[in-house]
């Protein structure tokens, strides 16, 4: 096979293709960042992103349904996912009483 020349228009001089040694002295954000920024600019983009951890946190699960059953559920409107939870949790034997949003009472 003949081999292709390069793109020259795909070839950045300024920012070259790292190498297994520019790998290997890479450092995590947190260990350079506070000598960069400061303690606390790091801090603030160091944080951690997203919703906060729940000590109960749901369990996703797969449920099969018969599909008019989850058209029911869905023809409910808003809400039709934790309504289900509350009627799942109400009719689960030895289950903790919980309201609506999962809150334990």
């Amino acid at each position: 096979m003949k081999k292709r020349k390069p793109n020259p228009e795909l070839i950045d001089d300024e920012n070259p293709e790292l190498t297994a040694a520019d790998f290997k002295r890479a450092r995590p954000a947190a260990e350079v960042l506070p000598r960069l920024i400061g303690k606390e600019a790091a801090a603030r983009l160091l944080k951690p992103r997203g919703r906060p951890k729940s000590p109960d946190a749901k369990v996703p699960i797969s449920l099969r349904l018969p599909p008019e059953t989850l058209a029911r559920w869905k023809a409910s409107g808003p809400g039709w996912q934790t309504r289900m939870v509350a009627a799942l949790t109400k009719a689960s034997p030895g289950a903790r009483k919980r309201d609506a949003r999962g809150d334990s009472r």
